[in-house]
């Protein structure tokens, strides 16, 4: 996988989309995780 640049995270009540982009712009992440997997994904996502 390409080291993500940018990261998107679309808001909702209990689903959360999640796209992380190269430094070209290309997606190389795409997730959907619900209120209780977010915390625990931002803090395995390397620096």
């Amino acid at each position: 996988m390409s080291e993500i640049i940018t990261v998107g995270l679309d808001l909702a009540k209990n689903v959360f989309q999640v796209l992380g982009a190269d430094a070209r712009g290309a997606a190389v992440l795409r997730r959907k995780l619900r209120r209780a997997e977010v915390l625990e994904f931002f803090a395995r996502l390397p620096p």
